[in-house]
């Protein structure tokens, strides 16, 4: 469980994702738009065929929108990956991180997705 998880904070580094949409709500909807659709994507790649590949492409989505626990547990993922590990328990925990961001940005978005 992240930090984040842990102190029961969102998801999602809402002041990254401001700085990186420059505060403009349009852009940040149409990024986290994006990140639904790409991490649905990704998931379903990587639980059909780990790929290390894969999970760094979910790990650089998660930073940029300050999805902070999707990017560690997809960095612990790509690592397991890249040692030879199977990377299930990790996967497990990517596949919950994911599951709680998206949630948290589908709340968020509400009647603009």
């Amino acid at each position: 469980m992240s930090d984040d998880e842990q102190a029961g904070g969102p998801p999602l580094d809402l002041g990254h994702l401001a700085a990186q949409t420059f505060g403009n709500a349009d852009l940040e909807a149409e990024v986290l738009r994006l990140f639904l659709g790409q991490s649905r994507d990704c998931l379903d790649r990587l639980q059909a065929a780990p790929d290390a590949g894969t999970a760094h492409l979910l790990l650089g989505s998660a930073r940029g929108i300050g999805a902070t626990a999707v990017a560690g547990a997809a960095a612990a993922l790509e690592a397991a990956l890249l040692r030879g590990d199977g990377g299930g328990a990790e996967l497990l925990r990517l596949t919950k991180a994911v599951a709680a961001a998206n949630a948290f940005i589908e709340a968020r978005l509400g009647g603009r997705g």
